[in-house]
């Protein structure tokens, strides 16, 4: 059987049914990645398979078989205790997985191995889940395309001379690809969204504090989340239904209600209401094919009796200025902590505690990093005496004031993911600049802190995929899930004509 292209529920059956077994799943996508690093340009989602998978899948089988011995009774209760025993799932690099390397795609955390497992990690193998292994990522989370990684760029699996998306294109990647069923990423600006776009998948941030950022390594500390990658709706909601609550190590999370995730059903449109920003449909540099592919899926919300409206948000035009602000101030403070004293690659000239800190500091970090340092020291400096900080953060309870006001009228707010399709990989790499636009319909969602989900949308004329983004309101999140399912429901023909594409560009 192929099971790339089986939902996780779909697999979850088979398993309860014995139809297959943890062991056949897990070979079927560890033979996936090895053919795939033999072929002429590699995908490279992910930077290993972990040695211990088999291992794992084979304890899998035999509490599914001692459970069977029992009847189909014990069967069913053992995948209601453990929903997803025996499935595998992919890893972003900057998750903690106990006893695994750890380095946020960075020489500086060469060596370093999780001492515990982050606390999603925790609730999917709680729930039975299987650590296949972990992907690929821009260093500390730092890009739009995973190109600044230390171990090279990930393909984009529907066409590999492109980027995946960033930070997260290796877990997309791994999904889009056909490696893993789901997959594990963060965001912190559009990283789970973005790199979703570019691949045709779905990619869903959720409401700041629904999932526990405990084992995360920061990059913006008020920003960051834990995304999930599926290729269905239900591939995402089905992980949130044991993934969401509040975690005592995590002050940030929240005690979210994400029961209707567990039997995801799709949602009736008719009577909603949809705000499309002015902003975003006037800016600089949206390509015409995605305005186009935009168009359709306005009329298609309309024919399902949801009403549509343009709404100005004038904030919206300083959202990336604000972003960039804020993130990079808070990374050159939590990346202070990144000395070789503690952990990691140590760079030691034997001058002294100085020179060993920038030594370590200048080998261990790459261009990218360096320069987000920089200017986050920069803004922070006595010079601004954190001025800049400061308006940045007002200009952003404006944009959490404004955005909370359209969603008390409206059910969502949707818009393009992103203003281009998948670049090229070299083509932006050393222009930091139109690097950071690619954010530039995605900040405002992580700013606010309000969930958000990709929906894949047909193929520009290049087959290059194109994404829109739905945005609701707090605590939403099930809701938002529902009217992804609804659009997946209503196109099923996307998703296997990426899926398509993806075989055939290997």
């Amino acid at each position: 059987m192929n099971y790339s292209e089986m939902s996780v529920a779909q697999l979850q059956t088979l398993l309860i049914e014995g139809k297959c077994t943890s062991s056949e799943l897990v070979a079927f996508f560890k033979k996936s990645v090895e053919d795939d690093n033999t072929s002429a340009v590699p995908l490279k989602g992910f930077l290993e398979v972990y040695a211990d998978v088999e291992k794992k899948a084979q304890a899998a089988d035999a509490e599914i078989e001692e459970a069977r011995k029992a009847g189909e009774s014990a069967v069913k209760a053992l995948f209601e205790k453990k929903p997803f025993l025996g499935i595998p799932f992919g890893v972003k690099d900057n998750i903690s997985v106990q006893g695994k390397s750890c380095t946020c795609g960075s020489r500086i955390l060469n060596g370093y191995i999780a001492p515990y497992n982050a606390t999603v990690v925790q609730r999917l193998v709680n729930a039975g889940g299987i650590p296949f292994g972990r992907t690929n990522m821009d260093e500390f989370a730092m890009g739009s395309s995973t190109e600044y990684s230390c171990y090279g760029a990930t393909h984009n699996p529907v066409n590999r001379a492109y980027a995946p998306g960033g930070s997260s294109g290796g877990s997309a990647a791994a999904v889009a690809g056909g490696q893993v069923p789901f997959s594990l990423g963060t965001e912190t600006g559009g990283s789970v969204r973005l790199p979703a776009a570019y691949c045709g998948i779905y990619g869903y941030k959720p409401t700041y504090g629904t999932l526990s950022r405990w084992g995360v390594v920061a990059f913006g500390s008020s920003l960051d989340q834990v995304g999930l990658f599926g290729k269905e709706p239900k591939d995402i909601a089905l992980p949130l239904s044991v993934l969401a609550g509040e975690d005592f190590y995590d002050d940030t999370s929240s005690d979210t209600d994400v029961s209707a995730c567990k039997e995801l059903k799709a949602a009736s449109l008719k009577g909603m209401k949809i705000a499309i920003p002015k902003q975003f449909m006037q800016a600089e540099g949206l390509d015409s094919q995605i305005a186009a592919r935009f168009e359709e899926a306005k009329e298609w919300f309309v024919s399902q009796g949801a009403t549509l409206e343009t709404v100005e948000i004038p904030v919206l035009d300083a959202a990336i200025a604000s972003y960039y602000v804020i993130a990079l101030s808070e990374a050159a403070s939590n990346l202070s902590r990144f000395d070789g004293i503690r952990y990691g690659d140590r760079k030691d000239p034997g001058e002294g505690y100085d020179e060993l800190y920038v030594a370590t500091r200048s080998n261990g970090f790459g261009p990218e990093v360096k320069r987000r340092i920089v200017i986050g020291n920069y803004v922070l400096s006595t010079h601004f005496s954190g001025d800049c900080y400061k308006k940045a953060m007002t200009v952003r309870a404006r944009i959490q004031r404004d955005i909370s006001k359209v969603l008390e009228s409206y059910d969502f707010i949707l818009c393009p993911t992103s203003p281009t399709t998948a670049f090229k990989l070299g083509e932006k790499v050393d222009d930091p600049m139109a690097m950071y636009l690619s954010d530039l319909f995605t900040t405002f969602v992580n700013l606010a802190r309000v969930p958000a989900v990709n929906l894949p949308t047909a193929c520009t004329a290049e087959g290059l995929p194109v994404g829109i983004q739905i945005a609701g309101a707090h605590f939403k999140d099930a809701k938002l899930l529902e009217i992804a399912q609804t659009w997946h429901e209503a196109h099923p023909e996307i998703a296997k004509n990426i899926a398509n594409v993806a075989r055939a560009s290997k």
